[in-house]
């Protein structure tokens, strides 16, 4: 049947655009739905602030009646206002093992971001560093978690038949949670903290003690994360939005801040990976989805870590071994046995050298590609 590309305009496409890589991923087994309810909101221009600022479209490919794939293209004016670059985003492209579709979908968002004075395509990559970025290259045969991307093994190929390379690439490192803490951790911890008097080490054992430290913290991400590719600064109104957004999903004890005289100098955070229940739930809430995942949360083993980051000035000091040894601590208590990474640009050797000083294990790449127009 012949194959045509299709704009997304209405409801019902958009529904078939959510949905489709549930046909794709239909028998893969380490692959995660997404939360539906985070999807919808996604891609609503009435909820996501993103669309502000952003030009998009949304593609379906069709033979026939049949939806065979989806792409997203992305103009972020702010993001290239600030680099000083003419770059179009391709991000949530599903497709079978089919070249004609890839290249019937990479083509018309390229026309799309050509038309609108791009220079070049990169991707996948969404709004921001936030959203799920790249194609996964290696580790397939682990589990997709939170906020990653879980694509099958011929994308990466299917998209450098089109002329794509290699932009950049993002490690993801599992660490196995030791039993009993060596001593010589604490040595190390009390030394540290012994010689750095005006610094603080917050932990929390409910949201309600949290909850006055998330925006601080989404200040100092966008101080620090500013130079990250990919990386657009929140606004203070998008700060106290993620900050309601996720607070009820974070497990307090898996958040470890660092205040000086009262400012956040630094912290990280982590969550029970969750995807079985996300499995089990078929990616919805509702009528009983929720409890899945709950479950999931209570008895998982294995801690994601999402976000962290130190301040430039107190880089150095000693504060990543700080929390890198609270997080242990919190993680061995609570029946943790294996922490990932997540993801890690692989020019952040700093970073990567401090993953590795735990025994971290490099166990999957994602590669963001880019081609010129």
């Amino acid at each position: 049947m012949e194959l045509t590309i299709r704009p997304v305009e209405t409801r019902r496409d958009l529904r078939r655009f959510i949905y489709f890589p549930e046909k794709v991923h239909k028998d893969h087994e380490t692959w995660m739905p997404p939360l539906y309810v985070d999807e919808w909101t996604f891609f609503s221009p009435k909820k996501n602030k993103s669309f502000q600022y952003s030009d998009t479209v949304l593609y379906l490919a069709w033979r026939g009646r049949e939806v065979v794939g989806r792409i997203m293209g992305i103009i972020n004016h702010r993001y290239n206002e600030i680099h000083n670059e003419k770059d179009g985003r391709f991000i949530f492209m599903e497709c079978f093992d089919d070249q004609e579709v890839a290249h019937a979908l990479i083509t018309a968002v390229e026309e799309w971001a050509r038309e609108r004075g791009m220079e070049r395509m990169v991707g996948p990559l969404g709004f921001s560093d936030k959203d799920p970025q790249g194609f996964q290259i290696e580790g397939f045969q682990y589990q997709t978690v939170v906020a990653m991307v879980g694509n099958h093994p011929y994308m990466p190929r299917l998209i450098e038949n089109e002329g794509y390379v290699k932009k950049v690439d993002l490690h993801d490192y599992l660490i196995k949670v030791p039993e009993v803490l060596p001593a010589l951790y604490q040595k190390v911890y009390d030394r540290i903290s012994g010689r750095q008097q005006s610094y603080e080490m917050l932990e929390f054992d409910t949201r309600k003690e949290l909850k006055d430290y998330i925006v601080p913290a989404f200040r100092l991400v966008n101080e620090i994360y500013a130079p990250i590719y990919g990386f657009v600064p929140m606004t203070e109104k998008e700060m106290v939005e993620l900050a309601k957004r996720y607070l009820p999903a974070l497990d307090p004890h898996f958040v470890k801040v660092v205040v000086d005289k009262g400012e956040v100098i630094a912290f990280v955070v982590g969550i029970p990976d969750f995807s079985e229940g996300v499995k089990k739930a078929r990616g919805h809430l509702l009528p009983f989805g929720f409890i899945h995942i709950l479950r999931a949360l209570k008895r998982s083993k294995h801690l994601v870590l999402l976000l962290g980051g130190i301040k430039p000035e107190y880089r150095n000091n000693g504060l990543d071994v700080m929390m890198g040894i609270k997080m242990l601590e919190s993680a061995s208590k609570h029946g943790i046995e294996t922490i990932e990474s997540h993801l890690i640009l692989e020019t952040n050797t700093s970073m990567i050298g401090e993953v590795l000083k735990v025994g971290g294990r490099l166990i999957k790449k994602f590669r963001i590609y880019q081609k010129q127009l």
